[in-house]
């Protein structure tokens, strides 16, 4: 009788063709993406406006606080008969627009990032625990959100502002609060699918508690869409912030602001158009810089997107 081979023959022998053709005939998902426009103009823009953020003390000469009448509404120095000292001009009061708008950056990305993380938090946990949990949980936490639901996120904001005052502090716990909504409906839809798969099943059929649940295995399988649902609220706040700000309710003054600096120049758009439509163009390259990464984000984290290009490159 003819010996089989062992273990170690088979082990040693060759790999099947058939899945190195495979591995070897299809490009990579990370160079597919990693070539993608939206990736790196995101990135370039929104590095751009991080640079400048952390670098406003050392690339601006003037005080963004510091008024100077004499030098009221000063064109920029690359115009004809600019002033030399305000790279891009002054404002009403006559305080450098470049520094307001570099500072300014601090302000938007701190406001931001922090609401953006709160909202993030509440509403990934209350969609995790309303999901998995369900019953008169479930409900309660739903109907809050439909009553959240029923007013606009800007007018709740502004609503609360009027009641708390302008504030940094305010400012990010009220936008944070009036955001988290989204999150949880998301995130509640993502764990009712995943709860009956079989390794949830599994799971709790060897005795594993729900927190264990929630943290060890639903919240990695729900981490991609929290991540694309971040970004996009990213943008929203930036832009909310702003709005608030130009209402005088969000960053009090004279404190630096891209909303207050739009509140500021809109008056003098026909004699000093540089007041008002550099921090505009900051707020609107944030905005485009952010959605852009956020587009990025989906296509690398979304399933079925990547199973398309897969048959697409194929």
């Amino acid at each position: 009788m003819r010996a089989q081979p062992g273990v170690t023959g088979l082990l040693a022998g060759p790999r099947p063709v058939l899945v190195a053709v495979g591995v070897r005939g299809r490009p990579s998902r990370f160079r597919l993406l990693a070539n993608d426009p939206k990736l790196w103009l995101g990135l370039g823009l929104l590095g751009a406006i991080v640079l400048m953020a952390i670098l406003a003390p050392h690339i601006t000469a003037h005080d963004p606080l510091n008024p100077d009448l004499l030098a009221r509404l000063g064109k920029p120095a690359w115009m004809a008969d600019g002033n030399p000292a305000y790279i891009l001009g002054a404002d009403p009061l006559g305080r450098d627009v470049w520094a307001r708008m570099a500072f300014g950056a601090r302000t938007s990305l701190l406001v931001g990032l922090s609401s953006t993380a709160l909202a993030t938090l509440l509403g990934t946990m209350l969609g995790l625990v309303s999901g998995f949990y369900g019953s008169r949980l479930d409900k309660l936490i739903m109907r809050l959100t439909d009553v959240q639901m029923a007013f606009p996120s800007i007018l709740l904001a502004l609503s609360i502002m009027v009641v708390l005052g302008a504030g940094v502090r305010n400012l990010i716990v009220v936008l944070g609060v009036a955001n988290w909504v989204l999150f949880a409906r998301v995130i509640r839809a993502e764990v009712l699918s995943l709860r009956e798969r079989e390794f949830i099943q599994a799971s709790i059929a060897l005795g594993a508690g729900g927190p264990r649940l929630i943290l060890v295995h639903l919240l990695p399988n729900v981490f991609g869409t929290t991540m694309i649902l971040a970004t996009l609220t990213l943008a929203r706040v930036v832009i909310a912030e702003a709005s608030l700000s130009f209402l005088n309710l969000g960053i009090p003054p004279p404190n630096p602001s891209w909303g207050s600096m739009l509140a500021d120049g809109r008056q003098y758009l026909g004699v000093a158009w540089w007041s008002a439509t550099f921090p505009g163009l900051a707020l609107m390259a944030t905005v485009i810089a952010i959605n852009l990464l956020g587009d990025w984000l989906r296509d690398v984290l979304d399933p079925r997107l990547q199973a398309r290009r897969s048959e697409i490159s194929s």
